[in-house]
């Protein structure tokens, strides 16, 4: 392999713009946009807040990608958030980073997922994912995901050319699905269905202090389910040491690639909204497949069944190239085990770390449900990307002779609206499930103490 590039990377530099703006839409829209809108009707049975949800999501989501953009042209490294933290904060916040990656915030990602994508390869074969397969506890679904994960490492294995051809033929045949639901909704619905469900109606009238409190609680608690289908706006980042130009092509492929998702799903729940009463999208867990039955009869359910399961493989793909590159650069600072750092000699991959990833994430697939993995996720990755932004205050401070080919537009607000949405989406989230937050950040902490015993043993070792 060659040596490092200006910027110290090792990896080499193979994705272009178009490429880079594929990772984003192919990583992002995978499994959300098909399942979250039935969890949302449900926490929030109302038109206008079922809307709005989504509104307020797509803003967090595009101040993320604008500080983002800028912390990306300043450091085009691999590793995305690790790299921030630990310029900003030092290394033991950023090992922690890394430490709540490998076992809280990427394996649920991989598990959930390739679950999603199962369930809808099952529905495709008209068999039941969730029997289960012989006399023991697994499901079909399940082993059928273990396998997509391992499917997709072998891909990245091989190289980023080839997981990146995987990546931009996914999400150019999920944009295409989803904006044929958006047309045939447009004009195969004359009228839009009835809409039921009032803000008021779960409110009790004697309390409308409690009510009020029940409807924010509803709201946060709607917005972490809609911010896992919005997670990924931020993923390039990982792997911005294999991005060509990125001084120039980061910034424009983040600001590009969130703006068209977040138009794509706004008008794709306008559409789910025409075909199916709000009421009843609770009982519609698969949505997308019932929306094009009702549209096309069964050949809608394999068009989009065949869809929405390529779509979910392509998300999968994109967060196994992204991920491993995690632990591929706190290898490379020693606060991982050296041999992570090894680039395969062949294919230029981080080899071994997209091995190590592959082998959690089949284990979550077999540990916890779609819904479970799903929040363990964004509580998991949303404290860091917290840090992350309030790593661009403090490097706005502490470094600002360094060059930024990009600022972040509305620099101070934008970034401090998106903590400000962290901050709510946390506080609710633990008030609503202290036991589940409480566990994630035990784990999370937990990397502290691990920090001090890896020193302890590279000290000793040396």
């Amino acid at each position: 392999m060659s040596g490092a590039d200006l910027w110290g990377e090792r990896l080499p530099r193979r994705l272009g713009l178009w490429s880079a703006i594929a990772v984003i839409m192919g990583t992002t829209i995978g499994s959300g946009i098909f399942r979250v809108p039935a969890v949302v009707a449900e926490r929030l049975p109302h038109p206008l807040l079922f809307g709005a949800v989504w509104v307020v999501g797509g803003l967090l989501a595009m101040a993320g990608a604008l500080v983002f953009a800028e912390l990306s042209a300043m450091y085009p490294r691999s590793g995305g958030f690790y790299v921030y933290i630990r310029e900003a904060f030092g290394p033991m916040a950023a090992f922690v980073f890394g430490w709540a990656e490998l076992l809280v915030i990427r394996p649920a990602s991989y598990g959930a997922i390739s679950i999603v994508s199962a369930e809808y390869l099952w529905r495709l074969t008209g068999y039941d994912g969730a029997a289960l397969l012989g006399p023991g506890p697994l499901s079909r679904a399940q082993i059928t995901a273990a396998f997509l994960v391992a499917l997709t490492a072998a891909v990245n294995y091989r190289g980023v050319h080839l997981a990146a051809l995987v990546q931009n033929v996914s999400t150019v045949l999920k944009i295409s699905a989803l904006l044929a639901i958006v047309v045939m909704g447009l004009t195969l619905v004359p009228t839009a269905a009835p809409v039921a469900g009032d803000a008021a109606a779960s409110v009790p009238a004697s309390d409308a202090a409690a009510g009020t409190m029940a409807l924010i609680s509803a709201f946060g608690l709607a917005l972490v389910s809609i911010l896992w289908a919005y997670d990924g706006f931020a993923d390039l980042v990982f792997i911005a040491g294999e991005v060509k130009e990125p001084q120039r092509n980061l910034p424009r492929a983040l600001i590009i690639g969130t703006s068209g998702i977040i138009g794509l799903y706004l008008l794709t729940n306008w559409v789910y909204v025409r075909v199916i009463p709000l009421a009843d999208m609770p009982g519609s867990p698969l949505i997308a497949a019932d929306v094009a039955t009702r549209l096309l009869g069964t050949f809608g359910v394999v068009f989009i069944s065949a869809a929405v399961a390529l779509s979910t493989f392509g998300s999968l793909n994109g967060s196994t190239m992204t991920g491993p590159r995690i632990f591929f650069a706190m290898a490379e600072d020693g606060l991982f085990f050296r041999g992570i750092a090894q680039v395969h000699p062949r294919f230029g991959t981080p080899a071994r770390s997209i091995v190590l990833m592959a082998v959690l994430g089949m284990f979550y697939v077999f540990a916890r449900t779609f819904a479970q993995l799903a929040d363990q996720f964004i509580v998991g990755i949303w404290p860091f990307y917290a840090a992350s932004v309030v790593a661009l205050f403090v490097l706005r401070r502490r470094h600002p002779e360094l060059e930024r080919p990009y600022r972040t537009w509305g620099y101070p607000w934008v970034p401090a609206a998106f903590l400000l949405g962290a901050v709510f989406l946390l506080g609710n989230y633990l008030v609503s499930e202290p036991w589940i937050f409480a566990a994630d950040m035990a784990v999370i902490a937990s990397g502290v103490p691990v920090y001090w015993f890896w020193l302890r043993g590279r000290h000793s070792a040396s």
